[in-house]
């Protein structure tokens, strides 16, 4: 798993005057949890871009003078109108203690079915893993090689090492599209079965002739 690291500066007063003066200096107040206490700090906003403006996922190394904490991000607030980071909640790391993180999902290989003119439909870009932090992934590898047109990757199909994937196992993860020439061919091809069905169905009742009305003609 990825590290970034982060230096951080102990708070020495707490509240909303305080934190605005932070934000204002380009600062982020922050807290640790998970541990024997909470730990307030604050860091330059600058150092969290990697961490939140980043599709990866890292564990947070956090040097608060001279104190390491190995943390991972447990909650960000933003502003509703600039976007700013407001606040950032980071949770300590224990060897034995599982942790979850929503992981990135990765596809790899030549799908037959985006050769034949499908598009991989991206229904969900990140899988929640639970964990011990040694066995935590970097990212969900899902091999589309063998994916045809009109097949479904889902949760139940991942393969899975020292970690469990928490979605629902019917989750669909991706899919290969049908393209629409393919569709409308379909179609075609099905109503043009219809219809010789159709003109066949009819020859066959058109030759049969009631017993009674032939006789009669015949008759006369």
């Amino acid at each position: 798993m990825r590290t970034l690291e982060i230096i951080g500066y102990k708070r020495a007063n707490l509240g909303k005057s305080e934190s605005k003066k932070l934000r204002e200096k380009g600062n982020v107040p922050c807290v640790i949890y998970g541990g024997e206490e909470q730990v307030h700090f604050y860091a330059p906003m600058i150092l969290f871009r990697p961490l939140v403006y980043s599709p990866e996922i890292y564990f947070v190394e956090l040097n608060i003078e001279g104190k390491i904490y190995n943390c991972i991000l447990q909650d960000i607030q933003f502003h509703p109108v600039s976007e700013m980071i407001l606040h950032v909640d980071l949770m300590e790391l224990h060897d034995d203690k599982p942790i979850k993180m929503r992981v990135p999902v990765k596809f790899f290989g030549d799908s037959p079915g985006i050769r034949a003119g499908g598009k991989l439909m991206i229904n969900t870009r990140t899988l929640l893993v639970r964990a011990l932090p040694k066995d935590m992934p970097e990212s969900i590898d899902l091999d589309i090689s063998e994916i045809t047109l009109g097949q479904t990757i889902k949760v139940k199909e991942v393969e899975t090492n020292n970690f469990e994937i928490q979605n629902s196992p019917q989750v669909s993860i991706a899919s290969v599209s049908i393209p629409r020439a393919a569709k409308l061919g379909d179609e075609e091809e099905l109503e043009e079965e219809e219809l010789e069905e159709g003109e066949e169905g009819a020859e066959e009742g058109g030759d049969a002739t009631p017993k009674g009305e032939g006789e009669e003609k015949s008759s006369e």
